[in-house]
C-alpha cells in the first residue's frame, strides 16, 4: 500500500516579502563589520592580524555552515531548519552586540556565520510551494533584498557605531533578524521533507575544507609581506594545497560528502560556481577599494570623506544592488541565464576600468559603484535561479549551497587582494596608498571579471545540468 503525500500548499506575497525581510535583516547582520574595522581595532585594542580575522571569520563559517544547511534543508524541510539556524543567528548577534572584547566578539560572529546558510533554505521553501516561473522571481527578490540588506549594513553601520555605539550596530539588525524570524515563522506553511537516508555528516570533509579556508585567507593575508617573509608564505602554500588534494579526496569517497563533488562536476553547476567567484571577487575588490579611495587624502587623490558622508555616496549603489535581483530573475525568465550574465560581465568590467581610469570627482565613483552593484546582483541571481531550476527539486539547497560558497569565497579573496594592494603600495612610514595601487587594483578586478565572458560562450541560453 502506497501513502500519496499532500501537494504543498501554494504561499502567497505575504510569505515571499517575509522571507525578503528576513534576507534584508541577515544581510545587513552580515556587512556590519567590514567598514568599522578601524573604530573596533581602536575600541577593542585589536592589532591589524586580529582585525583581520575578525573580518573574515564570518565568511569562513559561512562557507562551512552553508552546504550542510542546504543539505538538511533537502532532507528535512527548508522552513524547518532555516527558522533552528535564524535562532543561532540571533544568538550570535546578541552575544556580538553585547560582546566586552575581542574573544566574545569572534564567538559572536562565529554564530552568526550561520545565517549565510539561509539562502539555499528560503530557495528551497520557495521552489516546493511555487511554480517554476513565479519561483524565479521570488528568488530574484530574496536574493536581490539579501545583497541590498549588505549594502544597507556596510552603510549604516559606521554612523551608528559613532552615534550610538558599536553595540548598537549589531544589536539593531539582530532585533530586525529576531522580527524576520517569526513572521517566517507565522506566514510560511510547512514545507514536507524530502529524501531520507541513513548517512551522517561528513565531518571530515567539514574539518579539511576549514583547515583549507583558514589557509587561503592566511596566504592571501601574507602575500604583501612576501619579500620579507618567503618562508612562511611557502610554507603555508603547501599547507594548503595538502589541505585540498586531502578534502577532494575525502569527498570523493565519502557516501554523503557536505560538498558533492559529482554535482559540481556537471557543466552547469561548475560553470556558474565559477562564474560566480569571479564576478564577486571583481565586485568585492570594488567594494574594499571605492571606500578607501572617498577615505584616502592623497595628493591629487581622494577625497578625505567621512563616515556618514562615505555612506551617502554609496547609497546609489546600495539601490542599484536591491533593484538588481528582481530584474535579474525577470531577465532570466525572459531571455535566459547567458544573456543576462552576458550583460552584468560587461557592465561590470566597463564600471571597473572606468574608475580604474577616470576618478577625480565624486561623481565617478558614485557611477561606477552603481554600475558594478546592479551588474553584480543581476549575475549572482542569474547563476542563483539557473542553477536551482537546472537541478531536481531535492537537490535545490545542495547546488545553490555550491554557488553560495563560490560567492563567499570570492569575496573574501577579493577582499583580501584589495587590502594586498593597498598595503603594498602604501610607502614605508607613511598612511596614504599610492594612487597607483588604486588604479592597479581596478584594473586587475576588470580583467579578472571580463575573463567570464570566455565562460558565458559555452553556456546555453538556459542552462541545464
Amino acid at each position: 500500500m502506497t501513502t500519496t503525500l499532500a501537494p504543498p500548499v501554494p504561499i502567497g506575497k505575504s510569505a515571499v516579502g517575509a522571507l525578503g525581510i528576513l534576507a534584508l535583516s541577515t544581510g545587513a547582520l552580515e556587512s556590519v563589520v567590514a567598514p568599522t574595522i578601524p573604530l573596533l581595532e581602536r575600541e577593542l585594542d585589536m592589532s591589524q592580524s586580529e582585525g583581520a580575522l575578525l573580518s573574515i571569520i564570518l565568511l569562513i563559517t559561512g562557507a562551512l555552515i552553508t552546504p550542510l544547511a542546504g543539505k538538511f534543508g533537502d532532507r528535512y524541510g527548508g522552513k524547518k531548519i532555516l527558522i533552528r539556524l535564524m535562532a543561532v543567528v540571533s544568538v550570535g548577534g546578541t552575544v556580538s552586540a553585547l560582546a566586552p572584547n575581542l574573544p566574545v566578539l569572534l564567538v559572536g560572529q562565529v554564530l552568526q556565520g550561520a545565517m549565510i546558510g539561509a539562502l539555499p533554505l528560503s530557495f528551497i521553501v520557495v521552489r516546493k510551494h511555487l511554480p517554476a516561473g513565479e519561483s524565479k522571481v521570488a528568488i530574484g527578490v530574496v536574493s536581490g533584498l539579501f545583497v541590498g540588506g549588505s549594502m544597507v549594513g556596510m552603510l549604516s553601520a559606521g554612523p551608528v557605531a559613532e552615534q550610538l555605539s558599536r553595540h548598537w550596530m549589531f544589536a539593531l539588525p539582530t532585533l530586525a533578524v529576531i522580527g524576520a524570524t517569526l513572521l517566517v515563522n507565522r506566514l510560511m506553511p510547512t514545507d514536507p521533507p524530502g529524501r531520507s537516508d541513513d548517512s551522517g555528516i561528513d565531518w571530515p570533509g567539514l574539518l579539511l575544507l576549514s583547515g583549507m579556508l583558514v589557509t587561503l585567507m592566511l596566504v592571501l593575508a601574507l602575500a604583501p609581506e612576501a619579500g620579507s617573509q618567503p618562508l612562511p608564505l611557502v610554507a603555508l602554500v603547501l599547507v594548503l594545497a595538502a589541505f585540498v588534494t586531502g578534502w577532494v579526496r575525502v569527498e570523493r569517497r565519502a557516501a554523503a560528502p557536505m560538498i558533492d563533488l559529482r554535482m559540481l562536476a556537471r557543466p552547469a553547476i561548475w560553470k556558474a560556481c565559477v562564474l560566480t567567484f569571479v564576478i564577486c571577487l571583481g565586485a568585492t575588490m570594488a567594494v574594499y577599494l571605492i571606500p578607501q579611495l572617498l577615505d584616502e587624502r592623497g595628493d591629487g587623490y581622494g577625497f578625505g570623506a567621512g563616515a556618514t558622508e562615505i555612506g551617502f555616496f554609496l547609497l546609489p549603489g546600495a539601490i542599484a544592488a536591491t533593484l538588481a535581483g528582481p530584474l535579474g530573475g525577470i531577465g532570466d525568465r525572459r531571455f535566459g541565464s547567458r544573456a543576462v550574465v552576458n550583460t552584468g560581465v560587461v557592465m561590470m568590467t566597463a564600471g571597473l576600468l572606468a574608475v580604474a581610469a577616470v576618478h577625480t570627482e565624486v561623481w565617478h565613483l558614485v557611477v561606477g559603484k552603481v554600475l558594478i552593484a546592479l551588474a553584480n546582483g543581476l549575475c549572482v541571481t542569474a547563476m542563483m535561479t539557473s542553477t536551482a531550476a537546472a537541478v531536481d527539486k531535492g537537490d535545490t539547497g545542495i547546488a545553490t549551497s555550491l554557488i553560495l560558497v563560490s560567492r563567499v569565497v570570492g569575496s573574501a579573496v577579493g577582499g583580501q587582494l584589495g587590502g594586498a594592494l593597498l598595503t603594498a603600495g602604501t610607502p614605508s612610514g607613511s598612511k596614504v596608498a599610492a594612487e597607483s595601487a588604486y588604479v592597479t587594483g581596478f584594473v586587475i578586478a576588470g580583467v579578472v571579471v571580463s575573463l567570464a565572458l570566455f565562460v558565458t560562450r559555452t553556456m546555453s541560453k538556459g542552462v541545464k545540468a
